[in-house]
């Protein structure tokens, strides 16, 4: 798959196994970033990189910061070959957005290739070209707009994920599926149980998929400016659930239960049919597996998390929502306080109910 960019065009390869790590791991000008969990995991595929073109970074919020970028750069800078140095990142999404950083900002931006690891950034966010740091206790306040040069999937990756970091990947694959609409869902429902059960050949159908649809999205508008602000659907309360229990709820899981809530907001408006909600509702449950408990904040708070996301332009509330239209989201700027209250509300009893 080719993704073209005003930068430059890029490739996605999906590897039938990790064999292919032999051939990336043998670069004499690259300085290699690997999550620490994957290099634990793998060690034996990375025994040919020398030490001192090796970091291994611990993959969490807290590392998520300029800090991070800037050691990363220091390292860089020892490699002789300087403008062609190779950045080869592998993990998931947060070694993805520490490492875009560096790739965009070192010498005016650097070769760069990225290894996803996880299933949610292998179905959504290594395309695109986002880099997103967290800043002091909010989340991906400070960012750029850079693409890797290739990009290598390997479903294999996603066998030994936790469950936790499965389910959220699955909540960005719902996604895609159910802004396309009634056939989207219908599609979820025919292959959610194998999905959950990990079956490769279904999940590696449904990253491309995945990736298919938000291509269209990214090639239109690649610097966030129109149409591509409607792939945040949901994002708007996935944000605020995430800073709210600091990061206790992974981001996919996040935006499953962003889904609900709005799509809840969406019924409340008129905008979107109830069974559709009620539908995806019934299979977003199933991707979402929470201590229900870290929800049940007073509304300043959760509406003061709200107000730190970056796609909130003035004092009026900002969120994305789904209409009856496939594809055909909207976004609102008046969202008010009392419909945040009550959709929360919402979710916390429907999933109270659905645990008993």
């Amino acid at each position: 798959m080719i993704i073209h960019s005003l930068f430059k065009d890029y490739e996605v390869s999906i590897e039938k196994d990790i064999h292919f790590l032999n051939d990336l791991c043998s670069k004499s000008n690259a300085e290699y970033v690997i999550d620490k969990n994957i290099y634990e995991i793998y060690k034996d595929r990375f025994i040919a990189i020398p030490e001192d073109r090796l970091i291994v970074l611990e993959a969490t919020e807290e590392n998520k910061i300029i800090e991070s970028a800037m050691k990363i750069c220091g390292k860089m800078t020892e490699i002789p070959e300087k403008r062609n140095a190779l950045l080869i990142s592998i993990g998931g999404g947060i070694i993805q957005d520490i490492t875009g950083f560096v790739a965009n900002i070192l010498y005016r931006g650097i070769q760069w290739i990225f290894v996803p690891t996880t299933l949610l950034a292998s179905c959504d966010s290594c395309i695109g070209g986002k880099s997103s740091l967290n800043y002091q206790k909010y989340k991906n306040l400070i960012g750029t707009f850079y693409p890797p040069d290739s990009i290598h999937i390997c479903p294999q990756f996603f066998q030994t994920l936790t469950e936790r970091d499965y389910k959220s990947g699955l909540g960005e694959v719902v996604k895609f599926n159910l802004m396309a609409g009634v056939d989207g869902l219908h599609v979820l429902n025919a292959n959610i149980d194998l999905l959950l059960k990990r079956e490769p050949a279904v999940v590696s159908e449904f990253v491309n998929s995945s990736l298919l649809f938000k291509k269209d999205y990214i090639e239109k508008d690649e610097f966030d400016k129109g149409e591509r602000i409607k792939l945040n659907f949901a994002h708007t309360f996935g944000h605020a659930i995430e800073v709210l229990t600091e990061y206790e709820i992974p981001h996919g899981t996040a935006v499953a239960i962003g889904m609900i809530i709005a799509n809840h907001i969406s019924v409340r408006r008129g905008i979107l049919n109830a069974s559709f909600a009620e539908e995806s509702q019934k299979i977003l449950l199933k991707v979402i597996d929470i201590d229900i408990h870290a929800l049940e904040k007073p509304l300043d708070v959760i509406v003061q998390a709200i107000r730190k996301d970056k796609k909130q332009t003035s004092r009026n509330l900002t969120a994305v929502l789904m209409t009856d239209t496939p594809k055909e989201l909207v976004i609102i700027h008046d969202l008010e306080e009392d419909e945040i209250n009550e959709a929360f509300s919402y979710f916390v009893n429907l999933y109270k109910e659905t645990k008993r």
